[in-house]
């Protein structure tokens, strides 16, 4: 009973492994190669599968999912003589896991050295400045080559990114001052641009205000001319309403001399030839009138008698 009880357990464990062996779960977004006596059977997909114990193999599972690798950065030279490090990350993905296991004994380190290699054929036709603004024509270029290379892997290449591009530490300090200076440039520009916009501006704002003064001044001088005017015409209607004798006129004429004098900067007076008259007229005014009772005033001696004859002589 001893060793029937060995031989069943043995038996049991047995077929414990030929179950392990013959049943697999190949997970989502996963894919397997069966081999059966060490040729290509089929390909699993997700799910549960049978396998038959020591006839059949299982290779390592292969990740249908997007990969993403980084690859250290690679001395390239550019076409003027320069040696710059560059970083690239390459996106790619397996779609036929038959060729991925078959067709290439390792993929990654594959994708790896082509990249170096195209990356090298396309930065060496370009200078340095083209390489530094020119990475969206570099990727294109890679992924083109690198798409058509891994097709015959079962491998799709979706996008290669240049992650860096590192020149020469004198090429960053010359490329650093030269920056500097175009800045400096550029900011000395628009400093004498705005300083020229602010004297226009400045100029035409005073030739606008003077054209406005000008104008204000014009407006106030018809102004004061047409007030004057009417001024003017209102005393002439009222002087001819109130029919003025010709003694008015020079008692008028006499008190409006004075005005003409006025100003500390009147250095000579000019007596108009009217004045003689306005005297004239004053003085007949002033003969004309009578005293207290009535009577003419005595006009002053002439050194005439009334008689009109000479006085007699004094003795001598």
């Amino acid at each position: 009973m001893t060793g029937l009880g060995i031989v069943l357990a043995v038996l049991a464990v047995f077929v414990i492994i030929v179950l392990l062996r013959s049943v697999r779960i190949v997970p989502q977004a996963r894919a397997g190669i069966v081999e059966r006596l060490g040729k290509y059977q089929r390909t699993l997909g997700p799910g549960l599968t049978l396998l038959i114990p020591f006839v059949d193999r299982l290779l390592p599972l292969l990740d249908l999912r997007e990969n993403v690798v980084s690859f250290p950065p690679q001395p390239v030279i550019t076409e003027d003589n320069l040696v710059v490090s560059i970083d690239t990350v390459v996106y790619f993905q397996i779609t036929e896991p038959r060729a991925a296991t078959y067709e290439i004994a390792n993929y990654i380190q594959a994708v790896e050295q082509l990249t170096t290699t195209t990356l090298r054929n396309v930065v060496g036709g370009l200078n340095l400045e083209e390489a530094l603004t020119s990475r969206d024509q570099i990727n294109g270029q890679l992924r083109g080559v690198l798409d058509e290379a891994t097709g015959k892997w079962g491998i799709r290449v979706s996008r290669v990114e240049l992650k860096a591009i590192d020149p020469p530490l004198s090429i960053q300090d010359s490329m650093e001052k030269q920056m500097r200076a175009e800045r400096d440039r550029r900011a000395a520009i628009l400093t004498a641009e705005g300083t020229k916009q602010s004297q226009i501006l400045t100029a035409e704002g005073q030739r606008q205000a003077a054209i406005l003064a000008a104008e204000g001044d014009a407006k106030a001088a018809i102004l004061r001319a047409d007030g004057e005017a009417q001024a003017i015409e209102k005393v002439f209607d009222a002087i001819h309403a109130g029919n003025p004798d010709q003694k008015l006129l020079a008692y008028q004429y006499l008190q409006t001399l004075p005005k003409l004098a006025e100003g500390s900067s009147n250095k000579l007076w000019i007596i108009p030839s009217e004045v003689g008259e306005a005297l004239k007229g004053i003085g007949g005014a002033l003969g004309n009138f009578t005293d207290d009772d009535g009577k003419q005033p005595t006009p002053p001696a002439t050194g005439k008698n009334p008689a009109g004859h000479q006085p007699p002589e004094p003795p001598q």
